[in-house]
């Protein structure tokens, strides 16, 4: 190989290695900040998918366990890529890895069974098609990177590579482990702290039809109210036809399909989210997964907010009689509680139990239970004025 051509090949290798190492680092810290919603999705990925009659519904006790392996895995490629390091290992594992994730795309865009597939967690939201086309993009600098894995480093520094592999690991598997043991450091959904749940305005509720040339196909929306002036004109009338409608309601809360149910059936969310007095939430997405500390914790904040006189409800997706053993079992039978789905208290806090502070449909502060004692230090009075 001349020099001319090794220094060509070089600099396409560094630029391709640049740009799919970027892509892995961020793909990998935007989960790694929140692995227990990656390890959500590897479950619904565990539910959906089956090979005959083979089901892995079994595996779902590893999601977490597998949510950091692949975190770091993506984060160790990245890594590596970067930093030029074991570049023949990294290679292989960087073609076997995005070959993986081309088939999985390309079938999760054929069957639909998953919606999202969460590859950059809940800060990026791509559809199927759209995730699989990316990465066809992406397997093409993973090819160049392939066949260029034997070019040699002008340094061959083993030592430094293995110190390199060696803090990504400890690096990432470190930062995803106190994720899981806290809320994330970073909060890319609907509820986080400073959100307004419910907008501060008296807006009427706005609907929308939309209608279609029958000659051209051109589309054109129009408010509701405004329509009868197209219809008056009979021109107008025998040219468009109704294709869709759509209501904006500035009162729905900022959640997609968030609801608090009463034992009644009753959804009482918006009086409770947006309340004028602040409200405490510990929410459950499974009552009989809560730990002993867990419990402890749901004690003891009951305490902390009732001594200032604060509304504690349990918000929960178990069932109505296992909510009320769970409660008598653990001294807790005065906590009122509401219904709501199991994916939207996941979506509130990954926690369980968690705990979330509202007033005036504002998120003033969440927690883990691990760190139910910070809410003793919440100004509970200033907050009530």
């Amino acid at each position: 190989m001349t020099t001319e051509r090794e220094k060509t090949l070089r600099i396409i290798d560094c630029i391709c290695r640049v740009f799919v190492g970027s892509v892995f680092l961020f793909s990998s810290f935007v989960k790694g900040v929140d692995p227990m919603g990656t390890a959500y999705k590897i479950e619904e990925y565990m539910i959906a998918w089956s090979v005959g009659g083979l089901s892995f519904e079994w595996a779902q006790p590893l999601a977490p366990i597998m949510s950091v392996a692949l975190v770091t895995v993506e984060f160790l490629i990245g890594i590596m890529l970067i930093t030029n390091s074991l570049r023949v290992l990294n290679a292989w594992l960087l073609l076997l890895v995005m070959s993986f994730f081309l088939v999985t795309t390309l079938i999760d865009a054929i069957t639909n069974k998953v919606t999202d597939c969460g590859c950059f967690g809940d800060f990026v939201k791509l559809t199927n098609w759209q995730t699989f086309w990316k990465n066809v993009v992406l397997m093409v600098p993973t090819v160049v990177i392939f066949c260029c894995r034997n070019i040699k480093k002008k340094h061959r520094t083993y030592e430094r590579d293995i110190l390199i592999v060696l803090f990504a690991i400890a690096a990432m598997v470190g930062f995803a482990i106190y994720n899981i043991n806290n809320e994330p450091v970073l909060d890319f959904r609907a509820w986080k702290v400073g959100n307004k749940m419910i907008p501060e305005n008296n807006a009427e509720i706005v609907s929308y039809v939309t209608y279609k040339n029958k000659k051209t196909g051109e589309k054109q929306e129009f408010l509701s109210k405004k329509l009868n002036e197209y219809l008056k004109d009979s021109t107008w009338v025998q040219e468009w036809e109704w294709v869709d409608s759509r209501v904006v309601d500035p009162t729905v809360i900022a959640a997609d399909g968030f609801s608090m149910s009463y034992i009644d059936g009753e959804d009482h969310a918006k009086e409770i989210i947006g309340s004028a007095s602040p409200v405490m939430i510990a929410t459950s997405y499974d009552l009989n997964g809560i730990s002993e500390k867990g419990v402890e914790s749901l004690q003891r904040v009951k305490d902390i907010v009732e001594q200032h006189e604060v509304n504690f409800l349990l918000l929960t997706a178990s069932l109505p009689e296992e909510v009320e053993d769970f409660l008598d079992k653990n001294n807790l039978s005065s906590l009122e509680y509401y219904f709501a789905d199991n994916t939207a208290i996941k979506t509130m806090l990954r926690s369980n139990p968690g705990y979330i502070l509202l007033k005036d449909a504002e998120v003033k502060g969440k927690w883990h239970y691990r760190n139910y004692n910070r809410i003793r230090n919440v100004d509970f009075e200033q907050l009530d004025n």
